[in-house]
């Protein structure tokens, strides 16, 4: 009976074995499909057109925004880009959180008019901008803005990162994508070459180039630099707690890193 109870005994512990192998191959096949379909991914991206990633000081799982690029950036976007296009989802005061003083943003805000009231006899009147005012857009409506652009509707910016697929890499390589179109390539009147945008014609002429905006801050101000800067403005305004989100991602990571560790001596205890 002893010899019998050890053959089982002893059956029973291959089987486990066995299982336990069996259980270990599918966790390393999951974990290798896993590490190994991004790289599926990115080759069938390579097969065509592929979109050339920009390294980002806001990327990564530690990356945060850096505040002079972020000044930078709202430079270009007032003295190149707040002509045609609004971000109606800020107000002025937001941009305490990208470095300026409360001093500069009551400036910032004051150089802008707005429509208020009715008064005290029932008009509307116009007063300058304040901190507490959305961003003040260069139309009143969307019919002005299409006789204003030849037809075409300025996208407000707010999110505009959000909205586009490859969000910021497509925005900064969309600015620097103007080229001349190829000789077998139809041009629409009116209508700009770009070889990011899909189907390669946009109504909006070149936006940026060399030497457009003069930094305060004495940086050079490359058509590349005023494209990387008014990327990451954009990218903040779409997602101005992204820092904020990070920092906690890290901690609940950390906490279920040494949570696991925990459990896992506490299991083999037991």
């Amino acid at each position: 009976c002893q010899q019998v109870l050890v053959m089982l005994l002893v059956i029973k512990i291959q089987k486990n074995q066995d299982f336990r192998k069996k259980h270990i191959n599918m966790r390393v096949l999951l974990l290798v499909i896993i590490f190994l379909l991004p790289n599926f991914t990115l080759f069938a991206e390579s097969s065509g057109n592929a979109m050339p990633k920009h390294k980002w000081s806001f990327g990564g799982l530690t990356g945060t925004f850096d505040r002079a690029s972020l000044q930078r950036g709202y430079k270009v976007y007032r003295e190149v880009c707040s002509g045609c296009h609004s971000m109606q989802l800020l107000y002025y005061r937001d941009l305490i959180d990208i470095g300026f003083s409360e001093e500069e943003v009551k400036a910032i805000a004051a150089e802008y008019t707005v429509v208020d009231g009715p008064n005290d006899e029932g008009e509307m009147f116009e007063r300058p901008a304040k901190p507490a005012d959305h961003f003040v857009s260069p139309f009143t409506n969307e019919q002005e803005a299409r006789v204003s652009n030849n037809g075409a509707y300025p996208p407000d910016l707010s999110v505009i990162t959000k909205a586009k697929k490859y969000g910021p890499d497509y925005i900064y390589n969309l600015l620097l994508g103007y080229t001349d179109p190829p000789e077998d390539f139809e041009i629409g009147e009116g209508m700009y070459y770009n070889k990011w945008v899909q189907g390669h014609q946009i109504a909006m002429s070149p936006p940026l180039d060399e030497g457009y905006v003069d930094y305060d801050d004495g940086t050079e101000s490359t058509l590349p630099q005023l494209a990387e800067d008014v990327v990451t403005y954009l990218t903040w305004s779409a997602e101005p707690e992204l820092e904020v989100r990070k920092n906690m991602g890290i901690k609940v990571i950390l906490f279920f890193i040494i949570f696991g560790i925990v459990l896992y001596f506490v299991k083999r205890r037991l």
